[in-house]
């Protein structure tokens, strides 16, 4: 897997639905700084951390965590 591909699905995802980099971390109970990070391609999250992702974007906009799962999941599938 290519690094930064989860921060460009997370960046797409969160500008596309207007939901802050900081309404994210607080809603997964983390530092701001560690959500800029996955953003700005400096870490990649795990892989336990992509579902904590797709939980709390849900909880905010389910049409996000639809979206993120799109740009993020289904390419890899179509890797296969």
């Amino acid at each position: 897997m290519r690094m930064g591909r989860a921060g460009r699905a997370l960046k797409e995802t969160l500008e596309t639905y207007s939901i802050s980099q900081n309404k994210l971390a607080v809603t997964m109970g983390m530092e701001r700084t560690v959500v800029y990070r996955w953003v700005h391609e400096r870490t990649d999250p795990t892989g336990e951390t992509i579902v904590e992702i797709v939980r709390s974007l849900n909880q905010l906009d389910p049409n996000a965590a639809k979206a993120f799962i799109a740009l993020y999941l289904v390419p890899i599938l179509n890797e296969a």
